[in-house]
Parts: C-alpha cells; structure tokens; sequence
C-alpha cells in the first residue's frame, strides 16, 4: 500500500474528519468498535460499524493513519485487535480542515446571523 508523502494541503470529508479526531484522541485505544461507540457518544448519532471501517481503511490509504496489531487481549480466547493511529499527514489534514473552517466562520458577515431585525 503507498503511503502519501506529499504535504500540501489534504481534504477530508466531515465523516473521514470524525474518524482522524477520534482515531487521535483514543491513541493507543483505537480500534473500530471502540471508535464507533466513541462517535455516537460523542456525536450522539448513530454509526454503521462498517461504514466506520470503510474510513479507517481509506484514511490509513491515504497515508493519514497507520495500523498494527495488538497483543491478544486478556479474555480467555482474546483475539488481537487492529489499532490505529494518527500520522503527521493526518494531523496535517486535521489542522488544514480546522484552518479552513475558521477562516470560513471569520468571514461571516454578523448581519448573517441578525433575524427578525
């Protein structure tokens, strides 16, 4: 699988941004059950897990997360999971997607958000 090496600027969908900012905040915790229980709670909206895989495998080809597999875990019978975790391109695209999302709202005129006046 390449990995992107390219530091421009990256675009994310609002989805694939949910799952970075989650992969990110869980660290070493981040696997795709945990990360879909993460988004609901988080987001309170209802989260297909294959739909949470689906981003994880397109962030990790686009070089914006990286995997490996963790020791089994203690159950009896523990299986090993696949973690995830951020790279220096997904935090690039992290901090590009907030830049331009507050530079976005610094341009809002005030009058925008005057009803009824």
């Amino acid at each position: 699988m390449a990995k992107v090496i390219n530091m421009g600027r990256y675009y994310i969908g609002e989805f694939e941004e949910i799952v970075l900012l989650i992969s990110a905040i869980l660290f070493e915790e981040a696997y795709a059950v945990l990360i879909k229980a993460e988004i609901e709670s988080q987001s309170g909206r209802k989260v297909n897990i294959s739909a949470v895989h689906k981003a994880l495998y397109r962030l990790e080809e686009k070089g914006m997360l990286e995997s490996y597999m963790s020791d089994p875990v203690s159950k009896r019978g523990g299986k090993r999971r696949r973690l995830f975790r951020i790279t220096p391109v997904g935090k690039k695209a992290l901090d590009d997607s907030k830049d331009l999302r507050m530079s976005l709202h610094s341009q809002i005129p005030e009058k925008a958000f005057q009803w009824n006046q």
